[in-house]
């Protein structure tokens, strides 16, 4: 199944946490974040996910990073 397939799946599940500009979900292929904060900015905003991601108990600064524009939204994923 494609990336983008078990992302929009995933993103159906409820939310693990939440956060100002962010809602965080598990999903087979790592962490993802959902930008819900309006207008996505044009560049990815990696750096406040690393800092939000804290706020609900994730400490991200070591994964591999990747981002996807989806139909919910722009997701930044963390996987390792």
């Amino acid at each position: 199944m494609p990336i983008r397939e078990l992302l929009e799946d995933a993103l159906q599940e409820p939310a693990i946490g939440t956060t100002p500009c962010f809602s965080w979900h598990a999903t087979p292929v790592g962490i993802a974040a959902l930008w819900c904060a309006g207008e996505a900015p044009s560049a990815p905003p990696f750096d406040d996910a690393l800092k939000e991601g804290l706020q609900v108990g994730l400490d991200l600064s070591r994964e591999e990073r990747e981002f996807h524009q989806l139909s919910s939204g722009l997701v930044l994923l963390f996987h390792s």
